[in-house]
């Protein structure tokens, strides 16, 4: 088992930033990809970004490409997303997941954190 804790969430106005953190406890975190996902009111879950186990491979979603950056220290156990410019329709509860591949699909993880808040005001 893999417990994941978010945070670092909050209320931002647009074009500011935020850093989100997810904290890992139990089995080996540097065994795992890090991805970061959220979900936006009445929305499905979407990919947001991952971070390989080996931290040298990261894949972004296209509406976040250029103002996010996934990162990951291994001798802390905790995954970071850094948000810039952030726009209103930023707006959602994000959600870290460990799973066993660099996916796209929430399927594809196993362990998820309880998510946290990010609402960014026009």
């Amino acid at each position: 088992q893999v417990q994941l804790v978010d945070s670092g969430g909050g209320l931002v106005q647009a074009g500011g930033s935020l850093k989100l953190s997810c904290a890992a406890s139990g089995r080996t975190f540097s065994n795992y990809a890090m991805g970061w996902f959220r979900q936006a009111p009445g929305k499905e879950r979407e990919f947001v970004a991952v971070l390989s186990s080996s931290g040298r491979f990261t894949t972004y979603a296209d509406s976040v490409k250029g103002r996010f950056t996934i990162s990951r220290d291994n001798a802390r156990n905790t995954v970071y997303l850094q948000m810039n410019s952030l726009k209103p329709e930023d707006t959602a509860v994000y959600y870290c997941a460990a799973g066993t591949h660099t996916g796209r699909r929430a399927y594809e993880y196993d362990y998820w954190g309880q998510g946290t808040q990010v609402t960014v005001s026009s």
